[in-house]
């Protein structure tokens, strides 16, 4: 995955549902849904993302909030 350029994680807003969720993308690409911090980490580890450091804005972007946002 070295030669994608870009923020590696971007996780959008927090989308209304039981219970709300986050959208997260990898390189561009739907990975998955995530409902705290630790799915964000697990989907990025599974996609080979590593070490995930969620306060690096060069490793994650967070839209619509940051990483404590998880309600509407």
């Amino acid at each position: 995955m070295s030669n994608h350029v870009g923020t590696p994680i971007v996780v959008t807003g927090v989308i209304p549902g039981d219970p709300p969720f986050r959208v997260v993308q990898l390189y561009g690409e739907p990975a998955g849904i995530a409902h705290d911090m630790l799915d964000v980490i697990q989907l990025a580890h599974e996609a080979g993302v590593k070490p995930v450091d969620l306060d690096d804005p060069a490793v994650v972007r967070w839209v619509g909030g940051g990483k404590y946002h998880w309600t509407p």
